[in-house]
């Protein structure tokens, strides 16, 4: 069983990602520890659930990413919240490629025609 302490972390850092602009919720599963799972509202696409836990050499709690990795420490959720939104920002390039696509609403950009007059590469 998850800590209410742990769910307490999350829901702070939760709180940091809010004023960030992206959406953040603590999800409680029955067989797995509880995490926050974090949308960029503006590319859903681009997501990250965050775990609370111990260090394996120290009993301090930290936010770790997905992956396993260590992300930073519990006493400063503000930290983290800069470090997942930067994880979580669109590259402008990706961002005017999906909108050629039509994969943000505005349709093909007709600048990409093709000589055909088919939307895409040329």
């Amino acid at each position: 069983m998850v800590s209410d302490e742990r769910v307490g972390y999350l829901q702070e850092l939760g709180h940091e990602l809010d004023t960030r602009g992206l959406v953040a919720r603590v999800v409680r599963t029955r067989s797995g520890p509880a995490f926050l799972r974090v949308v960029n509202p503006e590319a859903a696409s681009l997501a990250e659930d965050v775990t609370c836990a111990p260090a394996p050499e120290s009993p301090e709690h930290y936010y770790w990413w997905s992956w396993g990795e260590r992300m930073h420490r519990v006493d400063d959720p503000g930290g983290a919240a800069v470090k997942l939104a930067r994880v979580l920002q669109p590259h402008r390039d990706q961002t005017r490629d999906l909108e050629g696509q039509g994969l943000y609403g505005r349709g093909p950009d007709p600048a990409r025609e093709r000589s055909d007059g088919r939307p895409g590469r040329p």
